[in-house]
């Protein structure tokens, strides 16, 4: 069923502890279970398994139960052992696992939605489930009564959902790209703002409640840092994925960011370092360096005889340049760039070796994630991918 994999040891490399396999399809969600060698997984297979770890070193189920559709996400609180799954149906199943996790007790099961589950999110203090779905809804229901408390109807479907305990904030990311933040009550919410800075769908959320930071993730690649704490609308992107960001999640004790994206790539980011905001774009009719007329500019083009060049831009100053000025590539990764990006001739010699020296690690999982968790009391990192495969890794060497 799952086998272990008995790590070498490498330097400043996550490692490959164990993989569980045995799925007929992908496992839509997984968690590791704290204070256990345990992994609970719901799968587009319709089955739920709690899987411990044996003497033997592998991990066997020993909860396996099928339910009548697919499984599209869950939540699990360790503190109550109560298990939320949303389901394909729109609808939400809530068990009670038993404290040596062999058994699985329904709990309560009600129509949350009028299509697939999206997000599932159970919060303790307030004794709320949150949800979204396909249906645009964003939906709040008391956990104790299944009564719905409260709806918030979404610009589009929504892939990613944050709760922030002590202000009551919801952070809703969607597939428009924008980011929704909405003060919740018990039966009645308000809009408190929108965020817009993606180009692609947002993928994935994560809050930190100590430093008040949101990150989002996108199918365009990118992680936009949101200073909500600052108040400053201080926006950080950072470029360090080739694929769709497909999860985050954030060490507050090590100030490191986890990535992961859906070609199996695993960044590790540095946030202990003061980031830049790259800057707005500057428009211009001609090159702001050598003021060559771009192609639009008809007048000077013909005022100079000359050839209208294509516009880009230097993405360390944004200023409008041609390509004969902006001829060269640096990574900037204080500005979020661990790749090399375009810039202008006069930023590329201001650029120091220090200024380039990288602020994220990067780690191949050999498989492609569709979804991961990190475990801070382990320092574990669990991802599962399109290969119907859970992998486990002691991320203990990266992130420390």
């Amino acid at each position: 069923m799952a086998a272990e994999i008995q790590p070498q040891p490498q330097a400043r490399k996550p490692c490959l502890l164990s993989k569980i396999e045995a799925f007929q399809d992908v496992v839509s969600t997984a968690v590791i279970i704290p204070k256990e060698d345990g992994v609970i997984s719901v799968s587009e297979d319709r089955t739920i398994r709690v899987w411990l770890k044996r003497d033997s070193g592998q991990y066997w189920p020993s909860v396996y139960h099928t339910m009548s559709t697919s499984c599209s996400c869950m939540s699990f609180n360790p503190e109550t052992r109560r298990l939320s799954v949303g389901m394909d149906t729109g609808s939400i199943c809530d068990f009670i696992l038993s404290e040596d996790y062999n058994k699985m007790t329904p709990a309560s099961n009600y129509q949350a939605h009028q299509g697939r589950v999206t997000v599932v999110l159970f919060v303790l203090e307030m004794e709320w489930l949150l949800s979204t779905g396909q249906d645009k809804n964003f939906n709040w229901h008391c956990s104790e009564s299944g009564q719905q408390l409260g709806t918030y109807r979404t610009a589009a479907c929504v892939s990613g959902l944050q709760f922030d305990v002590e202000t009551r904030h919801a952070f809703v990311g969607d597939q428009s790209g924008q980011v929704t933040i909405l003060k919740l009550e018990q039966d009645s919410c308000s809009l408190v703002t929108t965020f817009k800075g993606h180009t692609g769908n947002v993928t994935a959320l994560c809050w930190d409640p100590v430093q008040r930071v949101l990150f989002s993730g996108s199918s365009d690649h990118s992680i936009i840092m949101w200073d909500i704490g600052g108040r400053k609308g201080t926006a950080i992107e950072m470029q360090g994925h080739h694929d769709k960001v497909q999860g985050l999640c954030y060490a507050s004790h090590t100030r490191q960011l986890i990535s992961c994206s859906s070609d199996g790539g695993i960044v590790i980011w540095n946030m202990d370092v003061t980031r830049q905001e790259t800057p707005e774009w500057l428009d211009s009719d001609s090159c702001q360096k050598c003021e060559q007329p771009f192609f639009w500019n008809f007048k000077q083009m013909w005022d100079s005889k000359k050839i209208g060049l294509r516009q880009h831009h230097c993405r360390k100053c944004g200023q409008a340049v041609c390509g004969k000025c902006s001829s060269k590539r640096s990574t900037i990764p204080l500005m979020g760039f661990e790749f090399e990006v375009r810039v202008c001739d006069s930023c590329h010699e201001s650029i120091t070796d220090e200024d380039r020296a990288p602020t994220a690690t990067f780690h191949d999982s050999k498989h492609c994630i569709v979804y991961m968790h990190y475990e801070p009391t382990t320092g574990n990192l669990l991802t599962s991918g399109t290969d119907k495969v859970i992998k486990l890794w002691d991320m203990t060497p990266v992130v420390s």
